[in-house]
């Protein structure tokens, strides 16, 4: 695989005056290029020629490839023809006058700015080609980016990652949108390009800013943080679809599941934050503070007490990626018009079956089945592409289970074998057991314990294990595992959603290892 501190920048080190002042007006003139054309970027290239007479944008479709390959018959029908015409012209290279499709070396010789489209089936080798080209090429100062919204996987070594951590200097790029709106000429988008350099994220973002008024682009130096949450969103949003449609008539329950989808989604970040190797550069080896980008504070930082010190185990500056964060948000919520994401179209369709069989789908090729047979392309489902490497994720980055609790309820849902299936049906399905694993899944293991202790206080072990976190000197201290509350009689008056938790607590992070 790459190298994992390729040089990734606008610029050649070490800087001198006159050479900086020149390429930051090469850079800010410059235009951006998107490989690999699928439906969000032939979509923003919609909304730039909509707006732009500069057309400061380059297209280069996937070889084989249609550049409106990615629309519906009725999504052209419904196109301006002559809007249709500029983005053909952003697509058609004048190299040779042959009328060929750009190819991503012609994006590398004429733009400043590369942003690799591929979804997680072609990212890896589609970032290895370019980082060869522009060597080739003598264009080493030209900057990659991408936009994948899934984990990636190494089958050699059975590891699966967020790709920016293994390339810490390619850049990301992202934030809401509905492919629709894009082509809306009075709704606007907001994104984030995140760079771990300031100046190189703060050069993109303008250059990204200059292809269509309609688009607000922020510079962020997270871009192994805004990848994690984006790939996790996409997987929340499943969820998200399934509870809008399953649960609509419960108006009590769906705040609870989508704000705790967001706030994991947030706290899983936190935990990938902390395990960046080049963390501290992003805080103290920059040209000025991050908070000149727009962050309000240079650090949050969550700690917790260990053995009566406190440690440092969180990093949240990330959350004020604002773009990303209305990403999530947006990607959880039903529009007023138009169609939801296609990840939340999922989890409709998840709802719709799960009605209509009475039970959870039998593993992961069937709910696909189910997806394509309501019209959703199995490429486009990045979300399910990164559920299968869900506890792969999990290990790798020391998630706790009661911070991702939603997310592997899901999991369970479509990849548990058929003997918990039942259980976790019930779950998924009636809204007071739903309601009860969104309150109690969240809980730590003291404070499940504390909670078993209470509901069980007529045993000795109960009392005794209370009674010592109220009155031993050093309360942190004592073993958790002094309470044994798993008698068999207990066991058999376990709630359905405690059973789920349970056997999520003891299954999870096994499967797939």
């Amino acid at each position: 695989m790459f190298e994992k501190n390729l040089t990734n920048s606008f610029f050649t080190e070490p800087y001198s005056s006159e050479p900086i002042a020149i390429r930051i007006r090469e850079v800010l003139n410059g235009r951006v290029g998107f490989y690999s054309v699928g439906l969000y970027p032939a979509s923003l290239a919609y909304n730039c020629a909509l707006h732009n007479q500069g057309l400061n944008i380059l297209l280069a479709p996937r070889e084989g490839r249609e550049l409106f390959g990615a629309f519906s018959d009725i999504d052209l029908s419904e196109m301006d023809n002559a809007i249709k015409t500029k983005i053909e012209s952003m697509a058609i290279s004048n190299v040779d006058n042959s009328g060929r499709y750009n190819t991503l070396e012609d994006l590398i010789i004429n733009c400043e700015l590369v942003v690799l489209s591929s979804n997680s089936k072609h990212i890896i080798s589609d970032v290895d080609l370019a980082f060869k080209l522009r060597k080739e090429l003598n264009r080493d100062n030209v900057l990659i980016a991408c936009l994948v919204g899934s984990f990636c996987h190494d089958q050699e070594k059975n590891e699966s990652f967020v790709l920016c951590e293994k390339l810490n200097n390619l850049a990301f790029f992202s934030g809401f949108h509905r492919h629709g709106a894009l082509r809306n000429p009075l709704d606007s988008f907001t994104a984030n390009f995140c760079h771990p350099n300031a100046m190189n994220a703060i050069l993109g973002a303008k250059l990204l800013n200059k292809i269509s008024p309609n688009i607000q682009v922020s510079a962020g130096v997270h871009n192994v943080e805004g990848q994690y949450i984006k790939a996790a969103k996409n997987i929340s949003s499943i969820l998200a679809g399934f509870g809008h449609a399953f649960h609509k008539n419960n108006p009590g329950l769906l705040p609870t599941l989508l704000t705790l989808l967001l706030d994991q989604c947030l706290d899983q970040a936190g935990y990938v934050s902390m395990c960046r190797t080049d963390r501290e550069n992003l805080y103290t080896n920059q040209p000025f503070p991050i908070t000149e980008l727009g962050y309000s504070v240079q650090r949050i930082d969550a700690s917790f007490v260990k053995d009566g010190d406190f440690v440092q185990v969180r990093d949240h500056t990330f959350s004020q990626l604002t773009a990303m964060v209305a990403d999530v948000r947006g990607s959880m919520m039903l529009p007023v018009s138009g169609k939801p994401t296609r990840n939340f179209q999922a989890g409709e369709v998840l709802a719709e079956r799960m009605i209509e069989f009475k039970r959870c789908p039998k593993g992961v090729d069937e709910f696909i089945e189910w997806c394509e047979k309501s019209g959703l392309k199995r490429g486009a489902l990045e979300g399910i592409n990164s559920l299968n490497y869900w506890p792969h994720i999990l290990r790798k980055y020391s998630i706790p289970l009661s911070n991702s609790s939603m997310i592997n309820l899901l999991y369970m849902c479509i990849m548990a074998p058929p003997g918990i299936k039942k259980d976790i049906y019930t779950v998924m399905t009636k809204s007071r057991e739903l309601t009860n694993y969104c309150q109690e899944s969240v809980k730590s293991f003291k404070s499940k314990k504390i909670s078993d202790s209470l509901n069980n206080f007529h045993l000795k072990t109960s009392i005794d294990f209370i009674t010592k976190s109220l009155t031993e000197q050093d309360r942190l201290s004592f073993d958790l595992n002094d309470i044994d509350l798993s008698n068999p009689l207990e066991s058999e008056k376990k709630t359905i959603y405690n059973k789920v938790i349970d056997y999520i607590e003891t299954n999870l992070i096994r499967s797939n290892s």
